[in-house]
């Protein structure tokens, strides 16, 4: 989590970020940047503000695999391959569906969550896992990286009470679309797809406060790493701030324990939007719209 610590920090050395947008609901706010590595992939950072909402149950509603097919129509299925009870570590397998122009994408995704002072550093990262073979379809997704702090702040009622949560939301991955047509779409479709996260998370605390049982995936989310202080003098004093491009191989050994996962050389990070799912939604159906309007203006050519 060196890298994403860096990130929230805007200590991490990396080019300068764009700013996209600022949109407003009744009780959200959002604002998105971007930037553009030498290499790679476009990066993407977000803040996200709900009101009237706790960092835990907004930690909680990220991280349950099982009550996200409710409000994000494009996970086809997630699968847990393996965790850590004592870690809260996990690999969890999911496929998304993708329009039919483009075929669905299967990630394999390992996952931990650190504490600080109240605060939640969560990173996800693409992993290989030699046990689950590749196959032609659906694409494999290798090059994929999600992070985001979350923690609470004052409200926008100025009232000096800390009832709002803050996401701030780092992405990026290689889907396998030219970075310009990824740029294009999210640019006109971002809005209007994570606008629709928000009545999945009311939905969500109505559920919680129902009494509905803890799935397993929110169980792991509320084992957390604590983070002492002397690692975060550490962090502050650190000038590493190299960038982890690669997934990491954390299929553990047979008759072995599930390896610390997201660490590399101490703990793992890096960097891109406020879920992966919707911005991915943004990406292809408003590229593709794009792109056909552009079509119907093309001027007829007469031979």
């Amino acid at each position: 989590m060196t890298q994403l610590w860096h990130l929230v920090e805007m200590k991490d050395g990396g080019p300068s970020w764009i700013h996209m947008m600022d949109r407003y609901t009744l009780s959200m706010s959002y604002q998105a940047w971007r930037r553009d590595p030498k290499t790679g992939p476009p990066q993407y950072r977000s803040q996200t503000v709900f009101e009237d909402a706790t960092p835990e149950m907004v930690r909680d509603f990220f991280w349950d695999d099982d009550f996200r097919s409710k409000w994000d129509d494009m996970l086809a299925s997630s699968t847990n391959v393996e965790d850590c009870p004592s870690t809260g570590t996990m690999v969890v397998h999911w496929i998304r569906k993708f329009p039919f122009f483009c075929s669905d994408r299967e990630y394999i995704i390992g996952r931990r969550i650190w504490e600080y002072e109240g605060s939640y550093f969560c990173v996800t990262k693409g992993v290989h896992y030699p046990s689950i073979p590749r196959r032609n379809k659906p694409r494999r997704v290798d090059l994929y990286y999600s992070s985001w702090c979350i923690r609470a702040v004052e409200s926008r009622k100025n009232d000096g009470q800390l009832t709002a949560c803050e996401v701030l939301l780092f992405h990026y991955e290689d889907m396998g679309i030219p970075n310009e047509i990824a740029k294009l779409g999210i640019r006109q479709g971002m809005w209007g797809a994570v606008k629709k996260i928000e009545p999945g998370l009311r939905a969500y605390q109505k559920a919680r406060a129902s009494g509905a049982p803890l799935s397993h995936p929110v169980k792991m989310a509320q084992i957390n790493t604590k983070i002492s202080p002397e690692f975060v003098k550490s962090l502050e004093e650190s000038d590493d701030t190299s960038e982890v491009g690669k997934a990491d191989v954390v299929e553990k050994p047979k008759g072995g324990n599930l390896p610390k996962v997201l660490f590399i050389g101490g703990i793992l990070v890096l960097a891109f939007s406020l879920n992966h799912g919707l911005l991915t939604k943004a990406v292809i159906f408003s590229g593709a719209q794009k792109f056909r309007n552009l079509r119907r203006k093309r001027p007829e050519v007469r031979h």
